[in-house]
């Protein structure tokens, strides 16, 4: 009787983007799935252990532990995951996170999202770079099987921490339909300051790779007068930074920083944009553009990372180091009604391709691989 213990010791619900995302939508499709005679539980911290999530239909093991403190994490994830497991009676310790137990007596599998440490480094946070890149890698090497959500990130893998290709199982994210009502638009438009102008949509945590900085100074470059660019997201200490460079250029009319916002209203910008935009400089998968296709917006997005692979040829792509390229893609999207509505009819087809259902059945697959190893 397998018995898998999932650990989610990263996840901060409200505060940890799109692998809470992971997390909320493949645990309910694990369970459904779950052969006869396999048992599933799962490991959270103390802010997940009082949070409302479906790890709660789990048998849960519960870590007191700060995971904004990267020293206890570390500490937590290398020492009490595995003691947690062995005593809880596993057979295996899937971390979902990217990062996970180097080691102990419990086999070990992981799912990598990205090596984004690797591949965009941050100037101004060389050391914590480094450091998490050899945490994930290390984890990773020490894993009888590492899950990726895309091609690219099985590449990375391979090129930057030497696994064996053999070892790395790709499963795709899903994509589901949402499961709220959009807050009405003028509720919305009136609630949030969004005024009557058309609205670009760029849903994104205020990380260095997410490339906001060069989204604003392409949003510059548009003509006058200009849509409004619209940016939920939860803070960092990005913030500040961004919101200066936004009035250094003019922009505090043109751009709304929403912060973190609730399903129903992201569901109401959705249904109100005119268009999504996604400058990222590197993404282990890019839920974002799925989910926007899904809903019916037409996205012109990055080429790097996995995003050329997962959005295909149903989004506008454009090269994230020019804020050029980026304005030429919003501004032909703006214009062009036949090509939003090519988009829109493409990225619904595109969209359709990804289920959380098929993303359960290929983690268990994976799990059992990882068993009989």
């Amino acid at each position: 009787m397998p018995r898998v213990l999932l650990n989610l010791l990263y996840l901060d619900p409200g505060r940890t983007g799109g692998m809470e995302v992971v997390a909320r939508a493949l645990l309910p499709e694990l369970h459904a799935a779950l052969p006869a005679g396999w048992e599933l539980a799962a490991l959270v911290n103390a802010s997940a252990m009082a949070s409302e999530g479906p790890w709660h239909d789990l048998e849960l093991h519960a870590l007191d532990v700060d995971v904004s403190d990267r020293r206890a994490w570390v500490f937590a994830e290398l020492r009490d995951v595995p003691q947690i497991a062995r005593r809880s009676g596993a057979d295996l310790i899937h971390s979902l996170g990217n990062t996970g137990p180097w080691r102990s007596k419990v086999p070990r599998s992981v799912t990598v999202n990205d090596l984004i440490h690797h591949r965009v480094p941050h100037p101004g946070l060389a050391l914590k770079s480094r450091g998490t890149g050899a945490f994930v890698a290390g984890g990773a090497k020490r894993a009888r099987r590492v899950i990726v959500a895309a091609e690219q990130t099985r590449t990375d893998l391979v090129d930057i921490a030497g696994i064996d290709p053999g070892r790395i199982d790709v499963v795709p994210y899903g994509i589901a339909a949402p499961t709220v009502a959009p807050t009405p638009e003028d509720e919305l438009r009136a609630r949030l300051a969004l005024g009557d102008r058309p609205l670009i949509l760029s849903p994104s945590a205020r990380q260095p790779h997410k490339n906001l900085h060069r989204l604003i100074e392409a949003h510059a470059l548009l003509p006058a007068p200009r849509p409004l660019l619209v940016l939920p997201g939860y803070a960092t200490g990005q913030d500040d930074a961004l919101r200066r460079r936004t009035a250094e250029l003019g922009l505090d009319d043109d751009v709304r920083w929403l912060g973190w916002i609730d399903q129903a209203d992201l569901e109401g910008l959705y249904a109100c944009s005119e268009l999504l935009v996604f400058p990222s400089l590197y993404e282990g998968f890019g839920l974002p553009v799925l989910e926007a296709m899904l809903r019916g917006l037409p996205v012109a997005c990055s080429d790097r990372g996995s995003l050329a692979e997962i959005a295909g040829d149903a989004a506008l792509h454009f090269d994230p180091e020019s804020p050029r390229a980026i304005a030429d893609a919003m501004v032909q999207l703006h214009e062009a009604a036949p090509l939003r509505a090519r988009l829109t009819d493409a990225g619904r087809a595109q969209a359709a391709r990804y289920t959380w259902s098929s993303c359960a059945e290929g983690y268990l697959a994976s799990f059992g691989r990882s068993l009989s190893t």
